[in-house]
């Protein structure tokens, strides 16, 4: 059966209003982490009404919601993630954050929006739907593991789930464009911290002393050249010292020297090699001028991995709703990291970007104090949702 587009696409933009008085209900008030309460509460009553079964998470201020179908057959998960960032909001927009320090700068509002709208779609579509559709509503997606917690909690037991798809708006794409790639689409992400100890002293008389401040310097350098000499520039890793920290007074040499940074990488081999290599680097260094380095790497978010055969199928279904010209096969991985990635890990499925470049403002990237999108871009957000659901439990249980 064919996809309605026409009629999905209308739909949509019908319900586009109430998505961006969703959206900027949510913008004004980000929160931060795993418990976002006034975001669930607008979730909740933007929801009211349907017939979802709602479950909330006792962990975080997750919520899934599920729709049962007309008849038995596969589940597939649409995911939303809810939560803002830690920084100042500078665009001037009349909806900008009411709290300081905290902004929707990654697009979660939207998100949020866009799913909550597509719920609505698919619930008076119940009759079509041979299966289930689970909504994954999650906080944390900004470094804290929301996602872990939902999957800990049967995210993905009752009813089991088969496939999972996401959206994430990206605001540098033309609005309404979407993309995406089948394997590695966003990198993983690790901190590290390496901490050099020496022997403090006069600043007049570093022969006394084990100054650790050089060694660190030669650290840096050694890491950059780490990463071109011994990771294939095929299957790239990003490696960024971020932070120095050293030193009281300008006639001290201090008694240790501090480092930290992250690390980016597309596959778990690479990965890997760089972990390895941050440990010998830091300790064959320090060993060589008679110091001690303590390392520390904490691991975060893996590699997200689109299923190889998941993802032209949502490329496929994306080239109904809005024309081959309007979608992309990336040729390239993007370094920026997602924890939609554990819930990669164990079904099938992808994400997909959604392009919200605005028209009237200079484009911010995500992450970004002035960060504005494309409202308009939402419709194409709504519409895609539902249609992945209604291919997907189109009759016939997929597998993938």
């Amino acid at each position: 059966m064919g996809l309605p587009s026409e009629e999905l696409l209308r739909d949509a933009k019908a319900l586009l209003p109430d998505a961006i008085e969703l959206r900027r209900r949510i913008h004004r008030h980000p929160e931060l982490g795993l418990e976002l309460p006034e975001t669930k509460r607008a979730l909740l009553q933007s929801l009211e009404g349907l017939d979802l079964e709602i479950r909330e998470c006792t962990t975080t201020s997750g919520v899934v919601a599920t729709l049962r179908g007309r008849a038995a057959g596969p589940t597939i998960l649409l995911r939303a993630d809810m939560d803002a960032l830690p920084m100042p909001e500078d665009t001037g927009l009349e909806f900008r954050s009411r709290v300081p320090g905290a902004m929707h700068s990654c697009g979660h509002d939207s998100h949020v929006a866009m799913l909550a709208q597509a719920a609505r779609l698919l619930e008076a579509r119940r009759d079509q739907l041979q299966g289930n559709v689970v909504f994954m509503f999650q906080p944390g997606e900004e470094g804290h593991g929301g996602a872990r917690y939902m999957l800990e909690e049967g995210l993905l037991e009752d009813p089991a789930v088969d496939a999972a798809f996401a959206i994430h708006i990206f605001p540098l794409v033309p609005c309404g464009m979407v993309a995406s790639k089948p394997g590695p689409l966003l990198a993983s992400a690790d901190e590290f911290t390496i901490e050099l100890v020496g022997k403090g002293g006069h600043a007049s008389m570093p022969h006394d002393a084990i100054d650790p401040i050089p060694v660190a310097c030669e650290v840096v350098q050694a890491l950059q050249t780490f990463v071109t000499r011994r990771v294939n520039a095929f299957d790239p890793a990003v490696l960024t010292v971020a932070k120095i920290e050293a030193g009281t007074a300008l006639n001290v040499i201090p008694e240790t020297a501090r480092l930290g940074g992250t690390l980016r990488a597309v596959s778990e081999s690479a990965r890997v090699i760089v972990h390895e290599g941050i440990e010998r680097i830091a300790r064959g260094i320090a060993e060589a001028h008679r110091l001690e380095a303590r390392v520390k790497i904490d691991e975060g978010y893996p590699v997200t991995v689109n299923h190889a055969a998941f993802t032209p199928f949502a490329l496929d279904t994306a080239r109904e709703l809005l024309g081959s010209d309007r979608v992309i096969e990336q040729p390239n991985p993007a370094m920026g990291a997602e924890d939609f990635s554990y819930v990669l890990q164990k079904v099938p499925g992808s994400m997909v970007i959604l392009g919200v470049r605005p028209e009237d403002a200079e484009p911010a990237p995500c992450h970004s104090n002035r960060m504005v999108l494309n409202e308009a871009g939402m419709q194409q957000g709504i519409a895609l949702h539902v249609a992945m659901a209604l291919a997907y439990l189109d009759g016939e249980a997929r597998e993938f």
